[in-house]
């Protein structure tokens, strides 16, 4: 699977430049009345942003991204699965396979758009999308609402938390993201435990899950079997690659990750 729009959703998270307004405009998808198809037609979704309150839109073929100007930063992404990626999934089954993914093709473009960033918790989740992992993340300097702050130290740029829920549909691999605004706008006035804001954050993914339509496209190749559930079907921690592994709150600052070959 190529890395390219992956490092799009990343990056196209960080650029306001990009955003088109919410009325119909120069988008590779469809908006339709209050709806926005994607470009693949996979999904569509009412629209989860008001031009009233700055709401806008962008996307590629495989990532689109709604913003306001207040407190709504939230993103879906859907990658279909090559063969190779089909059979990671058949082989390590959902719960390994998410993890894998997570951490082998979207925190590592997290760390290398901001320094320091990294994976707070995580765990899986088969009540939700038949089998989710759900990811929280931390992005020094990541947040889409510094700009909203009387003032940022360049030095010590606020730090975001995104919450990002990761599933497989109809062999593509779903990646939905939410910024966890009040994180970064209500300053030394805000006192929710990293528990009560993973909460937070699960509920609004949740929501946000709940609104998309989804079309299997006709095209698609047979879903492997699935493998055997577990006896055990309540949310889980996962052991987590490296990659993926919890920040500790008196660890050292990382250094900075290595340059991709």
């Amino acid at each position: 699977m190529s890395r390219l729009p992956l490092v799009l959703l990343v990056l196209a998270a960080s650029s306001a430049a990009l955003a088109q307004p919410v009325e119909p405009g120069p988008l590779v998808g469809a908006v339709e009345g209050r709806t926005y198809v994607s470009p693949t037609g996979m999904f569509r979704i009412a629209i989860p942003v008001l031009p009233e309150l700055g709401g806008r839109i962008t996307d590629t073929d495989n990532v689109v991204i709604f913003q306001d100007d207040y407190n709504v930063l939230c993103t879906i992404a859907a990658f279909p699965m090559d063969a190779t990626q089909r059979w990671e999934h058949s082989t390590r089954g959902a719960k390994d396979y998410l993890a894998y993914f997570f951490a082998t093709y979207v925190m590592p473009d997290m760390q290398n758009a901001f320094r320091g960033a990294r994976v707070q918790s995580a765990k899986y989740t088969p009540s939700i999308a038949n089998g989710a992992l759900l990811a929280y993340v931390l992005l020094p300097g990541g947040s889409m609402f510094a700009q909203k702050l009387a003032f940022v130290d360049p030095n010590s740029p606020p730090e975001a938390k995104r919450g990002n829920l990761v599933f497989v549909r109809d062999n593509w691999v779903y990646v939905l993201s939410i910024e966890l605004a009040e994180h970064v706008l209500e300053g030394s006035s805000y006192k929710k435990t990293a528990a009560e804001e993973d909460d937070i954050l699960r509920n609004r993914l949740i929501d946000l899950y709940d609104k998309i339509v989804f079309t299997k496209s006709p095209g698609a190749p047979p879903k492997p079997a699935a493998p055997a559930p577990s006896a055990d079907t309540s949310a889980a921690k996962i052991p987590l690659p490296a990659a993926l592994a919890p920040a500790q709150p008196d660890a050292t600052p990382p250094a900075a990750p290595p340059a991709k070959p």
